[in-house]
């Protein structure tokens, strides 16, 4: 199986579309059609990006391993993506801007990771303050 082969497995198993998977990699539509017919290659920090957002590795998506895991980070466990874990961050059941906020949220330290949360806590604090007026 080629890369695009791969990829587009990928984004089929996520149930994305081209278009869905581009805007949540700031990335054009025609790119992801691209790297799907083999007419380009990604750089390697696109390539993790993809890796990252299916949930498969580098390595899969090179044709290095049939392997096709989802692999959790932090030290937790592997599972195949045909059951993931319901604490998968990419579960079908969240939308397009949660999976890009725990994409993004991903990328950072675990102190920043609670400096983020107790912005979010102080905002819907916020939220509820102005719903009980």
């Amino acid at each position: 199986m080629s890369f695009g082969q791969r990829l587009k497995q990928a984004r089929k198993e996520a149930k994305k579309t081209q278009d869905q998977v581009a805007k949540i990699l700031g990335l054009d539509y025609s790119t992801i059609s691209k790297y799907e017919n083999n007419h380009s290659q990604p750089d390697n920090e696109t390539l993790t990006k993809l890796a990252d957002y299916f949930g498969v590795s580098v390595d899969y998506l090179l044709g290095r391993t049939t392997d096709f895991f989802v692999k959790e980070r932090d030290n937790h466990y592997i599972v195949e993506v045909k059951n993931p874990s319901p604490t998968d961050n990419k579960e079908k059941g969240l939308s397009e801007f949660e999976n890009l906020f725990f994409y993004e949220l991903d990328k950072l330290s675990e102190e920043d990771k609670q400096k983020a949360l107790e912005h979010v806590r102080y905002l819907r604090y916020l939220a509820e303050q102005g719903n009980n007026k």
